[in-house]
Order: C-alpha cells, then sequence, then structure tokens
C-alpha cells in the first residue's frame, strides 16, 4: 500500500479513557519487580507520572501512524502470513517491536520509556475491533452514525459507548473490570500473542450485528451493492441507539479486560517477573 494511502487514515483507538482503563488494569496486574521497573522508568518522564496517562501519548500527536491498526482485504477472513497483510509495519509488528525493545539488555532508560508508552497504547490498540479492519472507510470513519453519538461509528466504539456506559472514572472502572477475571480466563487470555488478538478484533468488527460491514460468499463488503467505500460516494448510516449500545457494551468490557491482563503479563515478562 502507498504511503500517502496510509497516512489518510487518521483514527484514534478507545480514546484516551479507554486507553487508559486497560493501562490501569495492567498496571495493578503488575508483580512487584516489574510495577518498581514502571515506577522507575515514569520519573524519567518530563510529561507523565501515571502509566495510565503514558499510555495516551502515542496518539498526541499520532506517532507511528501506520502502527496503531491492521489494514485487511476485504476478502479476508483473518491475519495469516504475514501479520501485516496489506501494509507494514502494522499494530502486530509494533507489539512484537516494542516487546523486543523494553526487554533488550542494555538498553537505555529513554528508549525503555518510549517503548514502554508505545507498547501499552499498542495493545489497546490491538484489542479495539475496528481498528481491524478496512482501509477504504477507515475503520468505519467513513460510516456515519445516527443517534446519540453523534460522530462515526469508529468513534462509538472509541469513546461513545464506554463514556456513555461506563463513564469516566479511569480507576473504578478498571478495578471492577479486573474484579471480574477468573484465573482460568487469566491463564486463557495471556496463553495468545498479538496475531490471536487481531484475529479476534477481526471477528467482531466483521460480526452481522456490529453493521460495520455486509458479508457475502466472497467478501464483507461496505454497503450490500457496494464493495468498498470512495471519498466521493454518500456515507452509509448506521443506527446507533441505546439497544445497540447496550448490546456492544459486554463485548467492549471484555476487550478493555483482555486487553489490560494481556499487557500486564506482557510488562510482566518484559521487565524481568516470571
Amino acid at each position: 500500500m502507498l504511503l500517502g494511502l496510509v497516512l489518510v487514515r487518521e483514527v484514534a483507538a478507545w480514546g484516551d479513557a479507554g486507553h487508559q482503563i486497560i493501562c490501569e488494569i495492567a498496571f495493578q496486574e503488575l508483580q512487584p519487580q516489574a510495577r518498581e521497573a514502571v515506577q522507575r522508568l515514569l520519573q524519567q518522564d518530563p510529561d507523565f507520572t501515571l502509566f495510565s496517562k503514558a499510555c495516551t501519548w502515542p496518539d498526541h500527536p499520532r506517532k507511528r501512524a501506520s502502527e496503531h491498526f491492521v489494514n485487511l482485504p476485504r476478502t479476508a477472513e483473518r491475519l495469516g502470513d504475514p501479520p501485516c497483510p496489506m501494509d507494514a509495519p502494522c499494530v502486530v509488528t509494533a507489539i512484537e517491536a516494542d516487546v523486543a525493545a523494553l526487554s533488550r539488555a542494555g538498553a537505555t532508560t529513554p528508549d525503555k520509556l518510549t517503548a514502554l508508552k508505545f507498547l501499552g497504547h499498542w495493545v489497546g490498540d490491538v484489542h479495539q475491533p475496528l481498528h481491524v479492519s478496512f482501509h477504504d472507510d477507515k475503520g468505519g470513519n467513513d460510516i456515519l452514525e445516527e443517534g446519540p453519538c453523534a460522530e462515526n461509528l469508529h468513534a462509538v466504539w472509541d469513546t461513545c459507548i464506554i463514556q456513555r456506559k461506563l463513564g469516566t472514572n479511569i480507576r473504578r472502572i478498571a478495578t471492577a473490570l479486573r474484579a471480574t477475571v477468573t484465573s482460568e480466563q487469566r491463564t486463557q487470555w495471556t496463553s495468545t500473542g498479538a496475531k490471536d488478538w487481531a484475529n479476534e478484533s477481526f471477528a467482531i468488527t466483521t460480526a452481522e450485528d456490529v453493521e460495520y460491514c455486509v458479508k457475502t460468499t466472497t467478501d464483507c463488503r461496505y454497503e450490500e451493492d457496494n464493495a468498498t467505500y470512495a471519498p466521493d460516494e454518500v456515507k452509509k448510516v448506521v443506527t446507533v441507539d441505546e439497544a445497540y449500545m447496550a448490546r456492544h457494551l459486554p463485548t467492549i468490557q471484555q476487550r478493555l479486560t483482555q486487553a489490560g491482563v494481556r499487557l500486564g503479563a506482557l510488562l510482566n515478562r518484559a521487565l524481568g517477573e516470571s
């Protein structure tokens, strides 16, 4: 994919609140050695004292633009090999790169701090379903929403459902979500990797009741009679009412929680805790 096409996809994942919830869950998951390491790194940051807030850094302004998402062909059923099927690098390879950077023996403190902030953000991004999607509609940014969110479909999943259904108290939300996790879930969730997490997101994105795309026997189309979206076309509209938000709230809660638990496990391993 041409670089110019990649850069036009200006999207955010989860919004700041979602990223903060994920990274607060992760921080609560940390073992003592990893927690102390995170706190030591953050002491060198000129802008952030809390890990949860540091995870928003890659969006303000947008850094490493193509690595916030995965673009797939509309004929795809899942990610395969390579993990970035249409443009590289992508969020899957970004996670792998920053885990390696954070774990690298001899890495400088500034390099580790940068990798920490990127990694916290990437794990959030890959769990936002519409970040594993199609380029032509910019992951739902070019799908309008009719309802109380007054935005596009991507923003519905980024921020609107979280704010309307969960609120804005980051620590309270994170603590409540983490309290629901069983030991069996924790073991299952942390036994998989970034490509698996992306495939989970893609399955949600293309599910019928999300109304992002229309499945046929060969592809998942922008509209039934229109395979892809072009900038000069009228954008389709999805009705996002209270029923839509209530239906998808459990999915959003699970994705936030899975992301936090998985990020915590990555940090425990990368920062020396078994």
